[in-house]
């Protein structure tokens, strides 16, 4: 394999090498189950091949939309975009490495103002602004499935851009089982800290089933 010789290089390989699913994905359907405290709700959802997503039989609304943008969240990572797709019209040049070996991209052109650090051929940090909030997504451990790696322990950190100040840190574990030929997520467990109180989610998926395609 030719060594990443320009930041551009580096970030593509890093890129290309997160686990998709390809074009083939058929979708899937499971069982869903939230835990928040004493809170326990159940549902039904579905990824369709297209992407598109159902979330049914959740009693509460609010409930029903975390896992809509859980799910959401899910498709965004899995869903396979060229990379002069995705990042065609940007400019990367090299930051700073830190002591961790990690080297730090920084991206023109990019309406986010991305920055990203790369370690061991993996995307290991990314840094965002949205408005008056920047975040950081800082990642601990990958599953490397043969075909890809995905993130499965990680943090979201948030910051308020005026002041620096944290606002909400959430601290993700997710865990995956290969389901036919595709890698799904079966469990996360989302643990948010605002003010120094803790709250913690457990999404549990279960029955998941890859959707047949329908004969023609």
């Amino acid at each position: 394999m030719t060594v990443p010789n320009t930041a551009r290089e580096l970030f593509q390989t890093a890129y290309e090498s997160r686990y998709t699913w390809d074009k083939n994905f058929p979708g899937y359907s499971a069982d869903v189950q939230v835990m928040q405290g004493a809170e326990v709700y159940t549902g039904h959802i579905r990824i369709n091949h297209d992407m598109s997503l159902e979330v049914t039989g959740v009693t509460d609304p609010q409930v029903e939309e975390g896992i809509y943008t859980q799910l959401q969240d899910i498709v965004t990572h899995r869903q396979r975009t060229p990379f002069e797709e995705s990042h065609g019209k940007h400019e990367f040049v090299f930051g700073e490495s830190d002591n961790t070996d990690a080297v730090e991209i920084l991206v023109k052109g990019d309406s986010m103002d991305s920055n990203y650090k790369i370690r061991d051929g993996q995307v290991c940090q990314v840094r965002r602004v949205m408005g008056r909030m920047n975040f950081v997504i800082d990642t601990y451990e990958s599953l490397d499935t043969g075909e890809g790696y995905i993130p499965t322990r990680y943090d979201a950190t948030f910051h308020n851009v005026q002041t620096n100040q944290v606002t909400s840190i959430l601290k993700f574990e997710d865990t995956y089982e290969k389901i036919g030929n595709y890698y799904i997520m079966t469990k996360q467990v989302v643990q948010e800290v605002i003010d120094g109180e803790k709250t913690t989610t457990e999404f549990n998926y279960s029955n998941i089933k890859l959707i047949k395609s329908a004969a023609v």
